[in-house]
């Protein structure tokens, strides 16, 4: 059993995934004496019957905003993966009180007034085209990393769910000012042609205000690395 202090972890998801893709995590976090708190936004796994045109990221800020409210937590390592990062911006905006630090897993970084979409701009054209195949509203998954296993691949891709497009439309309003508080940023090197992350990792990597890390990992590490992320998150969180 670990002697280090218990830290509450709470993750905010990528886009497409939910709680349950973090299932390799949960051992690691109670094995090192943490709490790990995986919700799953609304219109995503568990609450897929939920999905709607609607549904933005306001909606999905909400989500975990209210499990931290009737859950009760204070003194959160809030961890942002992929479009999560978008997420977790918003969550630590509007509860400043609670979050203790914020860690980016490989995540998008917005700026006040910033969407996804903004930030990925390259990706606009691709998205655009997914929409008109499907239902209008939502975006099919991205394709998972090449070194997923067989094994993972089957597991993710049967509960992977198109992502409703205003969640990827929608800028970040931040209520209260820029953020000031601890801030981690973990790229995974084993990138695609992309490097979608690349500009955030240049950016934090030389940024006083930020602590960089990387990890030898494809862009999900709690699937892929899920040992190796909880080593740097232990680190992080001490």
């Amino acid at each position: 059993m670990s002697t280090a202090p218990s830290k509450t972890f709470l993750v905010c998801h990528g886009a497409w995934s939910a709680g349950w893709a973090w299932k390799k995590m949960h051992p690691l976090m109670q094995a090192a004496g943490h709490r790990l708190i995986t919700p799953t936004y609304t219109g995503l796994g568990e609450r897929a019957h939920l999905a709607n045109p609607a549904i933005d990221l306001d909606s999905h800020i909400e989500d975990v905003l209210n499990v931290i409210r009737y859950e009760d937590l204070r003194d959160i390592a809030l961890i942002g993966h992929s479009y999560g990062g978008m997420v977790a911006t918003g969550v630590a905006d509007r509860a400043r009180d609670k979050v203790k630090q914020l860690i980016y897993v490989d995540a998008f970084v917005p700026n006040d007034g910033q969407s996804l979409l903004d930030l990925y701009e390259a990706d606009r054209p691709r998205i655009q085209e997914l929409l008109k195949s499907g239902d209008g509203w939502r975006v099919p998954p991205n394709p998972t990393p090449p070194d997923t296993s067989p094994a993972d691949v089957e597991w993710l891709t049967a509960r992977r769910v198109n992502m409703p497009i205003k969640c990827f439309e929608t800028r970040l309003k931040l209520q209260a000012g820029a953020l000031t508080l601890p801030r981690s940023y973990i790229y995974a090197t084993r990138i695609t042609p992309a490097d979608t992350f690349g500009p955030f990792a240049r950016m934090t990597k030389n940024d006083p205000a930020w602590s960089y890390y990387e990890i030898d990992a494809s862009h999900s590490p709690n699937v892929t690395a899920p040992e190796a992320l909880m080593a740097l998150l232990q680190e992080i969180a001490a």
